[in-house]
């Protein structure tokens, strides 16, 4: 799989992961890497991170950052 197809893979699996929050994310221009934002209910941006390939294309580098994100919406 190609880094373009992993990064929308992975841009599918965040959406997921933080239903029924909005994950917005925005392709990088360069790297392959891209951001993600997580956005409450009222339209609020709650966290935003960018990624690169080596952390979103293996499972657990992306599990690891759906984690960190999740502690940091609790908190």
């Amino acid at each position: 799989m190609n880094i373009q197809n992993q990064a929308i893979a992975a841009m599918q699996h965040l959406q997921a992961a933080f239903a029924p929050f909005q994950c917005i994310t925005t392709p990088a221009s360069r790297k392959g890497g891209f951001s993600f934002t997580v956005v409450d209910e009222r339209g609020v941006a709650c966290r935003s991170e960018r990624l690169y390939p080596e952390q979103y294309s293996v499972a657990a580098g992306l599990e690891r950052v759906i984690e960190r994100t999740r502690r940091a919406l609790v908190a």
